[in-house]
């Protein structure tokens, strides 16, 4: 992607994508010092929402925080399966853009009716029904998307729950030491080999697999709204444990960031068995065309995002579609009425 040429600038979808890389530089870890505190003491943390406000934000937070050994159990699920749950014992932060949101509204009030107060809004809104609900409210800096499809706010979410975990844990910041928005950017603007367009153009499906840390899964949804294209994720192997039974020779897979010990199972059954093609987009070479970013260490996923928005950017322009209006996708998926 390139704001230098009109075929890029004039779509919203691409303007907050790169108005991402100055979220980052601009996020301020110690808003969430004394939120981290009180999420500790209780031990228990659910975090919840619909679609991009949960997928990536939500996952990335509970690897980071399997991956880091942190004394907090988090867990995610949408707002209607949450409700059926007892909560009573966990802090809840409930995340939605535009604080609109019909499930994550009702569940607030479930919880104030039990008596919860350990619930809290994340949106990029002031003065909505959402944070009426709750006891408090965290306001995002990167202000309302104009575009359908959530970038910038995906990431500004993301990070405001791993800063929780850096607080709980007294970790210094990453942000910084890890050049991050300077690698997103570049993982923004960096070419992509045509021939990877291409065979996602022609592809039926388009699979992405990799870790349960929402990168793949939000990638996934982000192909449905940005290139119109059918889509699924794959987890870890799900890819080759039975779902190449409907795999087509056309058919392309992404995989974020593979496993050194699973590259020849995947070789072995998708490529060789099924015929299709395997693209990995990483921080190193593979055998497989390789969509290389720069290495971020612990906040990589952050850059597996942005190749990703790139690289469906490209494939929704190659196919002449306007980044911006979706057909039938809403920017509030099911809004409170009152």
């Amino acid at each position: 992607m390139n704001l230098n040429e009109a075929k890029y600038s004039k779509y919203a979808l691409v303007q907050e994508m790169m108005d991402t890389v100055d979220v980052v530089k601009k996020f301020d870890s110690k808003q969430t010092e004394k939120i981290a505190q009180k999420i500790s003491s209780v031990g228990k943390l659910l975090l919840t929402g619909e679609g991009s406000s949960r997928i990536f934000p939500a996952k990335n937070a509970i690897r980071k925080a399997l991956t880091q050994g942190l004394d907090i159990y988090i867990t995610t699920d949408g707002s209607r399966q949450s409700a059926l749950y007892d909560l009573s014992k966990f802090a809840v932060f409930c995340a939605s853009n535009s604080g609109k949101t019909k499930e994550i509204i009702l569940l607030a009030k479930k919880l104030a009716e039990i008596g919860n107060d350990n619930r809290f809004a994340l949106s990029a809104n002031n003065n909505t029904p959402l944070e009426k609900e709750c006891k408090q409210t965290f306001v995002l800096n990167c202000g309302w998307e104009q575009a359908v499809a959530a970038t910038k706010s995906v990431v500004e979410q993301a990070l405001f729950y791993e800063s929780i975990l850096w607080n709980i844990d007294n970790k210094p910041d990453p942000i910084k030491s890890s050049g991050l928005a300077e690698k997103m950017e570049k993982a923004l603007t960096m070419s992509i080999d045509p021939k990877i367009i291409e065979a996602a153009i022609n592809a039926p499906t388009i699979y992405f697999a990799g870790y349960n840390d929402g990168v793949a899964e939000e990638l996934t949804l982000k192909t449905n709204e940005i290139t119109r294209k059918k889509s699924d994720f794959l987890e870890g192997t799900y890819a080759v444990h039975g779902i190449e039974e409907v795999m087509q020779k056309d058919d392309v897979v992404f995989v974020i960031d593979p496993i050194e010990e699973e590259i020849e199972k995947f070789q072995n059954v998708l490529i060789e068995g099924v015929g299709l093609t395997i693209v990995a987009i990483s921080t190193k070479n593979t055998p497989f065309p390789t969509i290389l970013i720069p290495d971020a260490g612990e906040m990589n996923s952050h850059v597996f995002l942005s190749a990703g928005w790139n690289l469906l950017v490209e494939i929704g322009l190659a196919l002449g579609i306007d980044l911006d209006k979706p057909e039938r996708a809403r920017k509030v998926g099911n809004e409170f009425l009152g």
